[in-house]
């Protein structure tokens, strides 16, 4: 089945480690095979990288960002969700297991999606002011 992404005037994206960006007007890409896609809107910058779920978050995303490096970062994002996996409650932990089965799987994408509740679960626990540097409203924006 293929993707259909339709893109602002000037929204970057990665493609398979290839950062691009869009021209000055609105426009749809059909992606028609197996690609790792992900918008800078759901990026989560290093220095937000503040609290163990943006952490493993972080590694996830570098992942799929950086295709030459995954084996290692691969590794360093399951040990995380390794240690996450025992702080949750039951309902919110199984979103930790989905994450470290799709980062197995190589659907790094799905993983973010995956440790989305546990984002807002954090805010909710630590407030604003636990999460410095960035406020709520910076945390990457997952859809698809």
């Amino acid at each position: 089945m293929a993707l259909n992404l339709t893109l602002k005037p000037f929204e970057r994206i990665v493609v398979n480690g290839c950062m691009m960006r869009n021209g000055g007007r609105k426009s749809t890409l059909t992606i028609e095979n197996r690609a790792d896609i992900i918008r800078e809107t759901d990026l989560l910058k290093p220095e937000a990288a503040v609290t163990p779920v943006r952490a493993a978050y972080f590694l996830i995303q570098s992942a799929l960002v950086y295709p030459e490096r995954r084996d290692s970062l691969t590794k360093a994002a399951q040990q995380q969700l390794a240690k996450l996996a025992t702080v949750f409650t039951a309902e919110l932990s199984s979103h930790v297991f989905e994450a470290a089965n799709n980062v197995s799987q190589g659907e790094y994408f799905t993983a973010l999606r995956d440790l989305r509740p546990l984002l807002k679960r954090e805010v909710e626990v630590l407030g604003p002011a636990g999460l410095d540097p960035v406020s709520p409203e910076d945390l990457p924006r997952i859809h698809r």
